[in-house]
Formats: C-alpha cells, sequence, structure tokens
C-alpha cells in the first residue's frame, strides 16, 4: 500500500500494547493541544448557535438533572421547548462538523512526522474524503445511538471495532463502508488490546465533564489522537498528505 511510511521517516509507531498506544497519543495530544482546543471551540459555539435558534436551554435541563439527583425524566426532557428542533439541528451539525475532528488525526500525523501545522489544518477533512467521513459519521452515530438506549454495554463492546475507521477514512481514501470492513478485521484479531485502549481514550475524552463540565473543552479530542496512534501501532505511520 503506497500511503505507508518508507525506510527513513521520521515518525513514530507504538508497540501493539494499549500503554504504548497511550502514551504515543498522549506526547502527540500534547504538541497538538492548540489545535485540538480550537476544534472543540468550533463545535461548541455552533451547538450554542443552534439552542439559540432552536430555543432550548440545556442549562435548564442540566439543573434539572442536578436537583433530581440524577433521576431523570426523558418524557419531560423530551417535551422541553425547542428540545426536538435542537435534536434534529445539532445532529446535522455535529455530522458537518466531524471531518473538523477527523482532521485531528492528519494534524496528529503531521506532528508525528515534526512538520509544521497551521490552524487551516484543521478544515483539511472537507477536501479528503468528505463523503465517506459523514456517512461514516452518520452510520455510527445512529448504531451507536441505538445500542446506548439498549444498554451501555453493547456500545462498549462494540467502540474498538470502529475505532480505526477514521485514520482509514482519511489517510486511505477509503469508502466508509470499507473502513467499516477494515477496522472490523483489525478490531477482532487484536480485540483486547483495542478495546483497553478504545476504553481509556474515552475515559480520557469525558474526564473533562468529571473535572469539571468546562474541562471537556481540554479533553475530548484526545480519543481522536488515540485512533491515529492505534492505527500506526497496527498499520504502521501513514506517509503524510499533502494539504493543497
Amino acid at each position: 500500500m503506497d500511503n505507508f511510511n518508507e525506510f527513513g521517516t521520521t515518525a513514530t509507531s507504538p508497540n501493539k500494547e494499549t500503554g504504548a498506544i497511550i502514551s504515543h497519543a498522549f506526547e502527540i495530544f500534547k504538541n497538538t493541544f492548540l489545535y485540538c482546543l480550537l476544534a472543540v471551540v468550533i463545535y461548541f459555539l455552533l451547538s450554542y448557535l443552534v439552542q439559540i435558534i432552536t430555543g432550548f436551554n440545556s442549562a435548564i435541563i442540566m439543573e434539572q438533572i442536578k436537583d433530581s439527583g440524577g433521576d431523570v425524566d426523558y418524557k419531560e426532557i423530551i417535551a422541553a421547548p425547542g428540545f426536538v428542533a435542537y435534536s434534529g439541528a445539532n445532529f446535522l451539525v455535529t455530522l458537518l462538523l466531524s471531518p473538523i475532528f477527523v482532521s485531528l488525526i492528519y494534524i496528529a500525523n503531521k506532528s508525528n512526522f515534526k512538520q509544521q501545522i497551521s490552524a487551516t489544518d484543521i478544515f483539511f477533512a472537507y477536501k479528503q474524503n468528505f463523503i465517506n467521513i459523514v456517512l461514516y459519521a452518520f452510520i455510527t452515530q445512529i448504531l451507536f445511538t441505538v445500542l446506548f438506549l439498549m444498554c451501555i454495554l453493547p456500545a462498549l463492546f462494540a467502540l474498538p471495532l470502529f475505532f480505526l475507521g477514521y485514520p482509514i477514512l482519511i489517510f486511505e481514501k477509503a469508502s466508509a463502508f470499507d473502513a467499516i470492513k477494515k477496522s472490523f478485521d483489525i478490531a477482532k484479531e487484536n480485540y483486547g488490546t483495542v478495546l483497553f485502549t478504545a476504553f481509556l481514550a474515552f475515559l480520557i475524552s469525558i474526564a473533562g465533564f468529571l473535572i469539571c463540565c468546562v474541562g471537556v473543552y481540554l479533553t475530548l479530542p484526545f480519543a481522536y489522537i488515540a485512533m491515529y496512534s492505534t492505527y500506526c501501532a497496527y498499520c504502521g505511520a501513514p506517509r503524510q498528505i499533502d494539504n493543497n
């Protein structure tokens, strides 16, 4: 495959172990932190704009959940003013913004190759396999929403099967369905390691909520960097793509 690194590359690939992969991801995350932060800020600003347009106030809902001690009445949430419109609009916004987070994988690769990164790189995935990235995001969002509604465990155990999809899409220009298949095949053969890696990456990504809600701005993108490091571990560091 012509997209993988050749002899003499300055990029690094971690061993096929969870600890090595997470450490590799942390090192890249530190070097790309400002761009990760930019991606999250863009997402939350547009999400807040959707709230204003639809009239839905998530702060009130969060306060109700806090006051109830976590005893959530989903019927009341669904009946809240603007909730249905907000949910639909936010789902669409999330799909259209998915290439921004996928671009972090491209930025991670530039960092791994010690190349200069620019702010415009955050939009790279809009011109690199955009349709398949959005289609993949649509499929996985629907799937994980259904799994989470069933029970959190099915979603957790399915997580590693799709963990490598985005790197495959951006570096191999695969179709959404080919990316699902290849990600599934790699994870199936290395299920334990990929499961533990995906689970730790997910916990780190949501750690901002546990510390302080604002903290999610700092931690949310880590999962995408971990996807990149996992891809490097099992497929090798991909040759950098020209941004032109």
